[in-house]
């Protein structure tokens, strides 16, 4: 049952009803509100193409993805940059969509609401016959459209609305760029004609290797010059900087972990002793949560479960380390129990899993319940009254059927009917979601299950930690006012400088570091050779120091020597190695003057440009195809690896593998796979102005 679910996934399941509501609010195109959130007034976040994106807008959008995310992992900070990436690639879309007249047409919508893959479609479903109701889904939004917009109507129409029709325009984009390849019968015979072609070749190899590094200099200049011949290659995209930093560490000391244990060794007896573990908790928190259920050994998560499971009932045990906890377990009973249980039920909700409104109160549920429960113990239906009465979206249209389930996935009254009652066991149970009428369908593996209460307190650092480690980088701070004396600073004080490279405008985690949105807004007001104050994060203080400032567009020699360092050092080493090693015309002189022998490499081939216990070398492969190099030498040739010297032996062409119509058809998948990049090449080319960073 999806009611019972959201103890699962919460946030995973929204309201079927109103996607009715929300689908006329998209027709209707109502307005979105205005208000506050994220961002306090209303302007420009960015533009693409010279299309604004509105702060406000924006904050809405993020404001519904948190409440459907809520939950679940994953910070919102990881939402708005997610939200920002669709933002732009709509956009852009957008442009194309209009440029080629693509639109989903008002059939075209129709068709989405009340064809076979209807977003309604499970709200709108019979329960007996499988089918869906296009009628009643019909008549629900002509109802629906005197309804007035509201926060949940614009959410739905927002996340999940919106996006079904941007679904439609993509696949037609796709469709488009996807009937558009093309390849040209000439195209089709090289490519072929190049596959087949194969090459044997004789050679004489000096790998760079064999060449200290020490004995060739790479200068500024030279990474310079190699980056302007390959300008294109060392493009960045946005300007990035870097820092340097030292850590004082935060983390708790061993006098926090004892002040926690003794915190818990003070609260022992009581644990041990409490009758109502509701009661003991409502006044006394834990970092892990009271299941008042059981669970078998297989479903208890904690690591020392070995040790757990032995306690005798009525007793505790600890206080232990779990993780970063002290915790206290205590056995309040053992049984034997399935490890999984299938039920049906029918839920009477207190409250409308659709708005989220009281729909009716306790007294009124519980009376329903026991009405549907007499009906069905004198021959009612369950199936037909399920489909008519029950609150739950999630299996009311199953019967309400829930397939076998493990212990601890349903909240915990559901849990100990479903699996402490025999298979066949009717009853009413009440949860917080509102009244249920179960039935027993099936239980499988009996096992032992425990009850377990866990008291856990964090092991946390303590305010004199924490000062400590604030105090220590003021201290240093006091004596670090430039770079050089940063430098002198953490030699003397005995602390390590490390780094963090590439962090760009909008980040919101500093490396490895972890989450310091502030930190990042201060290197970013700030310039080379300024020092920060004390930052926390998360269990650090460091103080950081800004070595690296590297504007958008081509790199420079800094960023882009430990990229092209090697690159051009090969170079150098090629040019030295073809003047002094390889002195002669023949491969047998060759072999002479390197001192390395005369190799063969077979079958050699232009889609695999390998060679055996080499490696890569596209240039010497590509040079084994040269007829004009049968029977000769040729001059030294820069690989990737080392120069090389070869001899073509053959060159000829193998039978085909593939027919051409098959060999056609791999190229064109091939081609076709390119055009799901389209997105890639759309924002190269566009002009996107990020302004995020003046509000956040």
């Amino acid at each position: 049952m999806s009611i019972i679910q959201r103890i699962r996934d919460k946030g995973a399941w929204i309201m079927f009803g109103i996607i009715a509501l929300a689908l006329i609010a998209f027709i209707l195109q109502d307005g979105v509100r205005q208000g506050g959130g994220l961002f306090n007034n209303t302007t420009v976040l960015g533009e693409v193409n010279g299309t604004k994106i509105e702060r406000v807008a924006f904050d809405e959008k993020l404001n519904d993805l948190e409440k459907l995310a809520a939950g679940q992992e994953g910070p919102r900070e990881e939402l708005m940059g997610q939200l920002w990436n669709q933002e732009v690639e709509q956009l852009l879309l957008k442009e194309q969509y209009d440029h080629l007249g693509l639109m989903v047409s008002p059939k075209e919508l129709s068709d989405i609401l009340f064809g076979p893959n209807s977003p309604l479609k499970q709200e709108f479903t019979d329960p007996t016959t499988g089918l869906f109701r296009e009628n009643d889904a019909r008549q629900a939004i002509a109802n629906m459209k005197k309804s007035k917009n509201s926060d949940q109507t614009r959410m739905v129409n927002t996340v999940y609305v919106v996006p079904t029709v941007e679904k439609a325009l993509r696949i037609k984009y796709q469709s488009l760029l996807l009937q558009s390849s093309y390849i040209p019968k000439w195209l089709l015979e090289k490519q072929q004609a190049d596959n087949n072609n194969i090459a044997n070749i004789s050679y004489v190899y000096y790998p760079y290797v064999a060449m200290p590094d020490s004995s060739v200099k790479v200068t500024d200049d030279d990474i310079a010059s190699y980056v302007k011949k390959h300008e294109s290659e060392y493009q960045k995209p946005e300007e990035t900087r870097n820092i340097t930093y030292v850590s004082f560490s935060a983390a708790p000391s061993s006098t926090d972990s004892a002040n926690v244990y003794n915190e818990l060794m003070s609260l022992k007896d009581s644990f041990a002793n409490s009758k109502d573990m509701d009661a003991f908790f409502a006044k006394n928190s834990t970092t892990l949560p009271f299941y008042n259920s059981y669970f078998s050994k297989n479903r208890i998560q904690q690591p020392n479960k070995d040790t757990l499971v032995k306690i005798p009932v009525g007793n505790s045990y600890g206080p232990y380390i779990d993780g970063n906890n002290f915790v206290l377990a205590k056995m309040i009973g053992t049984k034997v129990w399935p490890d999984s249980a299938k039920v049906r039920h029918i839920l009477i909700a207190f409250n409308d899993s659709r708005t989220g409104q009281a729909i009716r109160n306790d007294s009124m549920a519980m009376k329903l319940a026991d009405s549907i429960q007499n009906a069905i113990i004198t021959g009612a239906d369950f199936s037909a009254l399920c489909a008519r009465y029950s609150d739950d979206p999630g299996s009311k249209d199953k019967g309400g059927v829930y397939e076998f389930f493990p212990q601890g996935q349903m909240v915990a009254p559901f849990n100990d009917f479903a699996f402490d009652k025999p298979v066949g066991t009717r009853g009413v149970v009440k949860t917080e979601f509102g009244y249920h009428f179960m039935e027993v369908l099936g239980q499988k593996n009996p096992n032992p299950a425990y009850k377990i209460a866990y008291l856990a307190r964090p092991i946390l650092a303590g305010t004199e930690t924490e000062a400590a480690a604030a105090t220590a980088a003021s201290q240093f701070i006091a004596s670090a006012k430039n770079a050089k004396q940063f430098s002198d600073q953490a030699t003397k004080s005995n602390k390590q400088l490390l780094g963090v490279n590439e962090i760009k405008q909008n980040d919101f985690n500093v490396g490895t570091l972890g989450q310091s949105r502030s930190l990042v807004r201060w290197v970013y007001q700030n310039t080379v050779g300024d020092i920060s104050e004390p930052t926390t994060i998360g269990d650090q203080v460091i103080v950081a120091l800004i070595n690296g400032i590297y504007k958008k567009g081509t790199m420079s020699v800094a960023e882009a020597k430990p990229l092209v360092e090697n690159f051009v050092r090969n170079q150098k080493k090629a040019a030295i190695i073809a003047s002094t090693k390889f002195k002669g015309t023949t491969l047998a002189e060759l072999t002479t003057s390197t001192g390395s022998p005369i190799q063969v490499a077979d079958s050699l081939s232009f889609t695999a440009p390998f060679i055996s216990g080499i490696g890569s070398e596209p240039k010497v492969v590509g040079a084994a195809f040269n007829k004009s190099l049968l029977g000769k030498t040729s001059a030294p040739i820069q690989g990737t690896t080392g120069v090389f010297a070869i001899q073509a032996d053959a060159v000829g062409a193998r039978p085909s593998m593939q027919d051409p119509a098959t060999f056609k058809q791999s190229l064109m998948q091939m081609l076709r796979s390119g055009t799901f990049r389209s997105q890639e090449a759309l924002r190269k080319a566009a002009t996107i102005k990020d302004y995020r960073f003046q509000f956040n």
